[in-house]
C-alpha cells in the first residue's frame, strides 16, 4: 500500500490553539452531542437548566421558555440574577465570564450551588459560542443589566438600561441558534414540551410555562404540579389500568444526599422505571436503580414468607426482580452535592453511597406501606406471584427454543431463506409480510449477505400478553430462532446473526400494523435491538411510472406527480397494492439493493415517550387510542382504504 504524507514539516507552527469559544465552534459536537435537531434542542435545555438550578437552590419558582417567531429562544426565570460585578481573577464583568468562558460558573464547588445538574458548569457559553446572537438581562440589585454577544463574542460591556421593580431579581437569556452550525433550526415544540413537563414533575412546585408564538395561533401549555413525581406517576399510568388507587410515596436522606421515590403497579407486562440524579436523567441507571432493584425484591420475598403467601405446591418459588417489578410505573429522583456521572453523557450515576441510602429507603418505608395498606398489599404480591409462574412457564418454553436451535430444528424456523456470508456485521435479514412477497424477496436477494424469513398468519400483540405466552408463540418463535441472540434478560447482542434486521411490509394499513406489531416485540423483549440501530423499515415504492423504455418509482403521490411533469405529461402508472405485485426484479432494485434503496433506521431518543406509545396504541385500553386517532387522523397520509 502506497504511504500518503501529509506534510513532511511537523513543528510547532502545526500546533493549533484554539482561544476562547472557538473550540466549541470548531467541535460543536463535543459539547452538544451533535448539530442535527437534537443537538439544536440541547441549547435550550442548557439554559433551562441553568434556570432550574436556581429552584433545587430555593431561589427561583417561575420559568417562561418562550420560542419566538424566526425560531428565537427566550428562557426567564425568578431566580437570584447572574451576579454583574467586576469577577476578582478575570477583571471583567461575573455576567460576561460565565457566558464567554468555558468551565465558569457557580458549580465548582464555589458555594453558588448545594445541588447542581450542570455538573460541567459549560451551558451559558456554549450556547452563547453557537449562537448567531445572544442577548442576556439580567435583574440584580435594583438595576436591569444588559450585554449582548455575537456568535460568542461581546459587542460591548455589560450597561445597565433600566429600573428594576421592587423586590425583583431573574435572569432572561434570549438567542437564535447559527444556522451555519446547525443542520436545521426549526424547534420542535412537543420535543421541548416533553423535557420542560419532566422538569415541573422534578421540581413540584415550581412553574414552567412554555409558549410557541412562531404560528397564526399561540400555543401554550402551563406545567405546574404540586405533587411532584407523585404526579409523574399519575401521568405515566393515565392510558394504563392501575390495579390500586394510591400512589406509594417515600423519601430519605443522609447528610447532603436525598431520594425521593414514587410508585405504582398497572396490569401491564412490562415496568417502566425512570431515575434522575440531580434532575439529569439517567437513562443507563446507576447506583441509585440497583439500591431500589435490590430493595424491593427483598421486601416482596420477605412479605410473602412471612404472610405464608404461596401454597405448598409452589413452596420452592422464588420471586425474581424481574417478577416483582412487572406493571410497575416507578420515579427514582436523588438530590447529591457531588454527583458522579459516567461518561460524556452523564446518563448513568456512579456514586457508590446512593446503592445504601436507596436500598436503606425503601426497605425501611415500602415494608412499611404493605403492613398499612394489606389490601393494596396482596393484589401487588398477587400480580408477582402469577408473573413468577409465567416466568417458569417461560423458562421451560424458552429452554425449548434454545435446545431446537442447538439441534437446528428447522421446523421452527419456518421459510427462512438463509445467507451464505458468515459475518454478522455485513449479512442483513428481511421480515417479509407473506408468501408471495416473501418468494419474490427470495428470488431477488443478493444470497451472500441477504436472508429472507416471510411471515404469515397475524402475529401475536406482546402488548397483551405475558412472557410464557411470548415464548411459546409459533409466530415469534421463527424470528428469535433467525436472529439466534435470544430473548428478553438473555438477549445477547453478540450473538445476533444479523447486524441489519429489516421489517418489509406493504404501505398499506395492514402493513403498517405488521410493522407496529413487529416494533412492539423488538422493543419489549428485544430491546438492545432498538437501542444498537439493528432495525430498519424497508420503504418499497407506491408508484410505477413509465413512459416507453423510461421507468421510474415513486414513494409518494408528491414525488409520482413531480415525475410525470417532468416526463411531460401521459405516463402509464400502476399503483402498487403489495408487495406481492413486484417482480423479484423490481423488488431488488426499488428495495433490497444497498446502491439504490431507502431504508428507515428505527432508533430511540426517549424510551418514556415509546412506552407510552406503544401502550395507546397496541394496550387494551380503547380511549386513549380514540383520543389519538382523532387527534392525528388530520395528518395522514397514503392512508388506503
Amino acid at each position: 500500500m502506497e504511504e500518503t504524507k501529509v506534510n513532511s514539516n511537523y513543528d510547532e507552527s502545526n500546533i493549533q490553539v484554539l482561544e476562547g469559544l472557538e473550540a466549541v465552534r470548531k467541535r460543536p459536537g463535543m459539547y452538544i452531542g451533535s448539530t442535527s435537531v437534537r443537538g439544536l434542542h440541547h441549547l435550550v435545555y442548557e439554559i433551562v437548566d441553568n434556570a432550574i438550578d436556581e429552584a433545587l437552590a430555593g431561589y427561583c419558582k417561575n420559568i417562561l421558555v418562550e420560542i419566538l417567531p424566526g425560531n428565537i429562544v427566550s428562557v426567564t426565570d425568578d431566580g437570584r440574577g447572574i451576579p454583574v460585578g467586576i469577577h476578582p481573577k478575570m477583571g471583567i464583568s461575573t455576567l460576561e465570564v460565565v457566558f464567554t468562558i468555558l468551565h465558569a460558573g457557580g458549580k465548582f464547588g464555589g458555594g453558588g450551588y448545594k445541588v447542581s445538574g450542570g455538573l460541567h458548569g459549560v451551558g451559558s457559553s456554549v450556547v452563547n459560542a453557537l449562537s448567531e446572537y445572544l442577548e442576556v438581562e439580567v435583574i440584580h440589585d435594583g438595576e436591569v443589566y444588559y450585554q449582548r454577544y455575537e456568535r460568542g463574542k461581546s459587542c460591548g460591556p455589560v450597561k445597565v438600561i433600566d429600573k428594576a421593580p421592587e423586590g425583583k431579581t431573574g435572569t432572561k437569556v434570549t438567542f437564535k441558534a447559527d444556522d451555519t452550525v446547525f443542520e436545521t433550526v426549526e424547534y420542535e415544540y412537543d420535543v421541548l414540551l416533553q423535557r420542560l413537563r419532566e422538569q415541573a414533575f422534578l421540581n413540584g412546585g415550581v412553574r414552567i410555562d412554555f409558549i410557541d408564538k412562531r404560528g397564526e395561533e399561540v400555543v401554550e401549555n402551563n406545567l405546574y404540579y404540586e405533587g411532584g413525581i407523585r404526579e409523574y406517576v399519575n401521568y405515566l399510568n393515565q392510558n394504563k389500568v392501575p390495579i390500586h388507587d394510591d400512589i406509594i410515596y417515600f423519601d430519605g436522606s443522609k447528610g447532603d444526599s436525598y431520594v425521593e421515590i414514587a410508585m405504582q403497579y398497572t396490569d401491564n407486562y412490562s415496568e417502566v422505571l425512570v431515575s434522575f440524579a440531580n434532575d439529569i436523567k439517567t437513562t443507563e441507571g446507576g447506583t441509585h436503580e440497583v439500591g431500589f432493584k435490590t430493595a424491593i425484591t427483598r421486601v416482596f420475598n420477605e412479605y410473602i414468607k412471612k404472610y405464608n403467601l404461596i401454597k405448598e405446591k409452589d413452596k420452592d418459588l422464588t420471586l425474581s426482580g424481574e417478577d416483582v417489578r412487572e406493571g410497575l410505573t416507578a420515579i427514582i429522583s436523588v438530590k447529591v452535592s457531588e454527583p458522579q456521572f459516567e461518561g460524556q453523557t452523564k446518563t448513568k450515576l456512579g456514586n457508590s453511597e446512593f446503592r445504601g441510602i436507596v436500598d436503606k429507603t425503601v426497605s425501611e418505608k415500602f415494608a412499611d406501606f404493605l403492613e398499612e395498606n394489606p389490601g393494596t398489599a396482596r393484589m401487588i404480591m398477587e400480580k408477582a406471584l402469577l408473573a413468577c409462574k409465567a416466568r417458569e412457564a417461560a423458562r421451560k418454553a424458552r429452554e425449548n427454543t434454545r435446545k431446537a436451535t442447538n439441534n437446528g430444528d428447522s421446523s421452527l424456523l419456518g421459510k427462512l431463506a438463509k445467507c451464505s456470508g458468515k459475518d454478522p456485521t455485513k449479512n442483513e435479514i428481511y421480515i417479509v409480510e407473506g408468501d408471495s412477497a416473501g418468494g419474490s424477496a427470495k428470488q431477488g436477494r443478493d444470497r451472500s449477505f441477504q436472508a429472507i424469513l416471510p411471515l404469515w398468519g397475524k402475529m401475536l400483540n406482546v402488548e397483551k400478553a405475558r412472557l410464557d405466552k411470548v415464548y411459546s408463540n409459533e409466530k415469534l418463535l421463527p424470528i428469535i430462532m433467525a436472529l439466534g441472540a435470544g430473548i428478553g434478560d438473555e438477549f445477547d447482542v453478540s450473538k445476533l446473526k444479523y447486524h441489519k434486521v429489516i421489517i418489509m411490509a406493504d404501505a398499506d394499513v395492514d402493513g403498517s400494523h405488521i410493522r407496529t406489531l413487529l416494533l412492539t416485540f423488538f422493543f419489549r423483549h428485544m430491546r438492545p435491538l432498538i437501542d444498537g440501530g439493528y432495525v430498519y423499515l424497508a420503504q418499497p415504492p407506491l408508484f410505477k411510472i413509465w413512459k416507453g423504455k423510461n421507468v421510474k418509482y415513486a414513494y409518494s403521490d408528491y414525488e409520482m406527480q413531480s415525475i410525470i411533469e417532468e416526463m411531460g405529461g401521459k405516463c402509464d402508472v400502476q399503483r402498487y397494492k403489495g408487495l406481492g405485485e413486484m417482480s423479484h426484479t423490481q423488488l431488488w432494485e426499488t428495495t433490497m439493493d444497498p446502491e439504490k434503496r431507502t431504508m428507515m433506521r428505527v432508533t430511540l431518543d426517549d424510551a418514556v415517550l415509546a412506552d407510552e406509545m406503544f401502550t395507546i396504541l397496541m394496550g387494551d385500553n380503547v380511549e386513549p387510542r380514540r383520543e389519538f386517532i382523532e387527534k392525528n387522523a388530520a395528518s395522514v397520509m397514503n392512508l388506503d382504504i
